[in-house]
């Protein structure tokens, strides 16, 4: 039997995202209450202008009094869309504070301060959900804390962000190279003015400390995740993957070690095979990969960012905050039992594309040899070609330690006969 009294939800922030929430919350009232058990009630939205033009939006529910919305006392779930680290901490934990179960898409907050947000939740005894923080509206949390809770995730693998990825498909199908992809996506509305976040990789490697504390019961935040941008990856680069049968991806990683004693995180661009299902993903799409024990390799795939699947991902994760309301429970909060350290990126395994700039006489490429043997860095590949006095020299190794391959390209630079390192780039996922 329903519950006739509703559920009264309040929002923070009414932008793509929020405006798409309201309009589903208002469009879908009889269905959501059908699926919660109660109906729900959006009992006001705080927004920073409230003259705003926002269609579909009720005006007289508009207040720029966050603190005291989220402070009202009846309020039974809050929605935050509003993004960043203050005042958005302060109003999470004042809900809290208040009996207020939170959902938020505030993937910078909960990576920065994800375990103090979980420990209040728990003082409170109200829920904490985040599906929309990593990959929009693609169920990930969800699977990674409850479906898989049973199995051991060895690793999660996977482009979490549209806009790089749109930026390097531009690069591999066109030609073009990074400014004018950049300026692309811009025009299509896929980067910000600001790109900064998305193409130096802040944004997939605050996802990525999600992931990762979810996968590996740890905790991570966004200081622990290795990061590399993508502004320094050339059509050079797109070139020389291709002749290798392989494209560029910009890729969160989180691997539990194979001793077991720690795991490692890192976002970067790399060389994939062109037989790798993650080739395959383009323009803004996201697709994760999830390797378990006993599941073995997951795929989930879809849109990664924009107002509707994001909100999509909300309102999953508002029907999961209100049943729990209802039954006087709470849903899986956080997992940190192993307490498993984070290694540095120079403890990291793989395979490395160098592409060196190196004077076109006999006795280069034995130099060069030398200095990889000398740091126990086993080359699989070279191609080299020259003319007029200047040669480029490609070299992929087998799997060695990052730590390894810097002392290598330290020594490299030492030597008369290099030029330049003009690239590296990491082989991933074979």
């Amino acid at each position: 039997m329903m519950r006739t009294r509703p559920l009264k939800v309040a929002l923070l922030g009414c932008g793509v995202v929020g405006s798409e929430v309201t309009r589903i919350i208002t469009t879908q009232s009889d269905d959501l209450a059908a699926r919660i058990g109660a109906p729900i009630e959006l009992a006001g939205i705080a927004v920073r202008r409230p003259n705003r033009v926002r269609e579909g939006v009720p005006a007289e529910l508009l207040t720029t009094d966050a603190t005291a919305l989220v402070k009202q006392g009846d309020i039974d779930v809050v929605i935050e869309v509003i993004g960043g680290i203050e005042p958005v901490r302060t109003l999470i934990t004042t809900a809290f504070e208040h009996g207020a179960s939170v959902v938020s898409a505030n993937k910078a907050l909960l990576a920065a301060d994800g375990a103090n947000l979980h420990a209040k939740a728990v003082e409170h005894g109200v829920d904490l959900y985040y599906e929309a923080a990593v990959a929009g509206a693609i169920p990930l949390i969800r699977p990674l804390r409850e479906s898989l809770a049973g199995d051991k995730v060895n690793r999660v693998l996977g482009i979490v962000n549209g806009t790089t990825n749109f930026i390097l498909d531009k690069m591999d199908s066109t030609g073009a190279g990074y400014s004018e992809a950049l300026d692309e996506a811009t025009a299509l509305g896929y980067a910000e003015a600001d790109p900064t976040a998305d193409v130096e990789g802040f944004d997939a490697a605050a996802k990525a400390a999600i992931l990762a504390g979810i996968a590996f019961h740890t905790r991570v935040t966004i200081d622990d995740v290795h990061r590399e941008g993508l502004t320094e990856v050339t059509a050079a680069d797109i070139a020389s993957a291709k002749k290798m049968g392989c494209t560029v991806k910009m890729l969160a990683i989180c691997e539990r070690r194979p001793d077991g004693r720690s795991v490692t995180a890192r976002v970067h661009p790399a060389m994939i095979p062109l037989s790798h299902p993650l080739a395959s993903v383009r323009e803004a799409y996201n697709a994760v990969f999830v390797e378990a024990e006993a599941a073995g390799r997951l795929m989930f795939y879809g849109p990664g960012a924009g107002g509707a699947p994001t909100a999509s991902a909300v309102l999953g994760d508002l029907v999961a905050a209100c049943r729990n309301k209802l039954a006087a429970t709470t849903g899986a909060g956080e997992s940190a039992y192993t307490q498993l350290p984070v290694s540095p990126m120079g403890d990291v395994v793989t395979r490395y594309h160098i592409s060196l700039d190196v004077a076109d006489k006999p006795g280069v490429l034995a130099q060069v040899a030398t200095v990889f043997a000398e740091h126990d860095v086993s080359i699989d590949t070279v191609r080299q070609q020259g003319k007029d006095g200047e040669a480029s020299l490609v070299v992929v190794t087998h799997r060695a330690l990052d730590s390894a391959l810097s002392a290598t390209v330290a020594s490299l630079r030492t030597l008369d006969t290099v030029r330049g390192v003009a690239s590296i780039m990491r082989v991933e996922g074979e």
